[in-house]
């Protein structure tokens, strides 16, 4: 890759972790179609869960004082479990049809959420297996579930810091069983894994300027903050998927 395409890249990662970040939901959503202008689908599968278990390291680091055992607990598991299935499934499916389902569901719980403020979520053990459980097969197919699981914690109505650090430990757990299961399919390359280094710089970098946001927004605006982002990127990923749909036609 070119000078001025890395440093393009480099700039596009930091903002996705920025939104990431403040989101409170992982950058892997805004990363994997700004990957997908460099790299190939399975490509950007690869380098996106190296890239996030850099990123949610760097989360924990900053944020680890306000992680919630029990919520990681019945997330993490049934996440990190069915993240290996979605990713096996990946190498054998074309997942544009998923992407579209899924993208249509992000955006019209989205868009509920914000237009019925006071609905919430009973944050039970079992909405939290449910929900860890479904993001994480998501994220092994379609390299990005953090969207789903940020709906379900949006809706619990966490605080900000154990929002941001416990999704960070759900995530890095499923990205660690992904990149297994990633590199057993070929989808890990040496020549696109030099860039990890600069990927990391922007995880620090990102998180950093997140969290210097966060602490200017109040509690009552981060959710809606969050389900925001997240109805943006519902849309974007459906247009993605559509346009996808129509390259193999």
């Amino acid at each position: 890759m070119a000078l001025e395409y890395i440093l393009i890249f480099f700039a596009l990662t930091v903002v996705a972790e920025i939104l990431g970040t403040v989101g409170g939901f992982g950058s892997s959503v805004f990363f994997v179609p700004l990957a997908g202008l460099f790299f190939d689908f399975h490509s950007v599968l690869g380098i996106t869960a190296a890239f996030h278990v850099l990123s949610n390291l760097t989360k924990i680091a900053f944020f680890r004082d306000s992680i919630d055992r029990r919520l990681l607990l019945w997330m993490g598991l049934p996440s990190a479990l069915l993240v290996i299935a979605g990713a096996l499934l990946s190498g054998v499916l074309a997942p544009q049809r998923l992407q579209i389902i899924l993208s249509v569901f992000v955006i019209a719980l989205s868009l509920f959420l914000m237009l019925r403020p006071a609905f919430r979520f009973n944050a039970t053990n079992s909405n939290a297996l449910m929900g860890g459980g479904i993001s994480g097969f998501a994220a092994g197919l379609l390299g990005t579930g953090g969207a789903l699981r940020g709906l379900l914690m949006a809706a619990f109505n966490l605080p900000k810091g154990t929002f941001i650090a416990t999704s960070a430990c759900i995530d890095l757990g499923t990205d660690v069983s992904r990149l297994a299961v990633y590199a057993g399919n070929g989808f890990v390359h040496l020549n696109e894994m030099i860039y990890l280094p600069v990927l990391f710089v922007a995880s620090v970098l990102g998180t950093l300027a997140g969290k210097f946001l966060l602490a200017r927004i109040p509690q009552e605006k981060f959710r809606q903050i969050v389900l925001s982002l997240i109805f943006v990127i519902g849309i974007f990923s459906l247009a993605e998927a559509r346009n996808l749909l129509d390259v193999f036609r």
